[in-house]
């Protein structure tokens, strides 16, 4: 078999598995396809030709890559050129550690193009489910739209959420987040994933059960900023910690914006 139907049959392998490699657990039955997606086809390709195929981008340097899923028209995936299981690894809270966060949200541009317009930040989520809330033993940002009841509730709330974690009160997806605010355009140098473990010493002590989501808003004022929302997996509650769920993967506040 030549090298160019070899790598044809890769592909089209490759496309066929995006569609479940950020399902929920059950329907996974390989946990490392979207690491032999990235390092085997995304990354080689890209160092090959200049092309990312079947990624939309790969950024060797920055040494991360970004994956259409198949699931929605918009939705896609930020996920490490280095081999990091998920939240838990140790790798992400090292001192010069790459910020995947802010390469997401940069990366929207992408999500946007999917969308065929600009979007506005309060519209756009960035999500990491818990060890016991995703298929893959690879690290994945999602990116995609955020629900519009998540939307309108943390708008009503945003007076409550403040610079330190704490409790948010009301459910989100019937779920119970504790909630940060952030101001800026950008996340720049900031990690959610540090933020998380430093500001929340049970947290870093087991990061493995929390599931961290970034929506971008836009605070009183016009000011813009973020929040980050942040859940502990609790199988006794039967909550794995998916914070994925906040997200829209129809898209309707894009769709209801006109």
């Amino acid at each position: 078999m030549g090298d160019g139907i070899r790598r044809a049959l890769w592909v089209a392998l490759a496309v066929g598995a995006i569609g479940w490699i950020a399902a929920r657990p059950a329907a996974a039955s390989d946990p490392h396809a979207l690491w032999r997606i990235v390092h085997d086809l995304c990354v080689v390709d890209m160092k090959a030709s200049g092309l990312p195929a079947p990624c939309s981008a790969v950024n060797l340097k920055a040494g991360y890559a970004v994956l259409k899923d198949i699931r929605g028209a918009t939705q896609m995936l930020l996920i490490p050129t280095d081999r990091i299981s998920g939240i838990e690894s140790p790798k992400l809270l090292a001192p010069q550690s790459p910020n995947y966060w802010q390469a997401a949200w940069s990366e929207r541009r992408l999500f946007e193009q999917r969308a065929g317009r600009s979007a506005p930040r309060d519209d756009v989520g960035l999500a990491i489910n818990s060890a016991y809330g995703r298929s893959q033993d690879q690290l994945h940002i999602h990116i995609d739209c955020v629900r519009p009841q998540v939307k309108a509730a943390l708008k009503a709330h945003e007076a409550e959420i403040g610079t330190r974690w704490a409790p948010l009160d009301v459910p989100l997806a019937g779920r119970r987040y504790h909630a940060l605010r952030l101001m800026g355009e950008d996340l720049g140098a900031r990690d959610p994933f540090k933020l998380l473990a430093e500001g929340d010493a049970d947290a870093r002590a087991d990061m493995g059960r929390e599931t961290l989501v970034v929506i971008g808003e836009v605070f009183a004022g016009g000011q813009p900023g973020f929040v980050l929302l942040s859940d502990r997996a609790d199988l006794i509650s039967l909550d794995e910690g998916h914070g994925e769920a906040l997200l829209d993967h129809e898209c309707k506040v894009l769709k209801g914006a006109g």
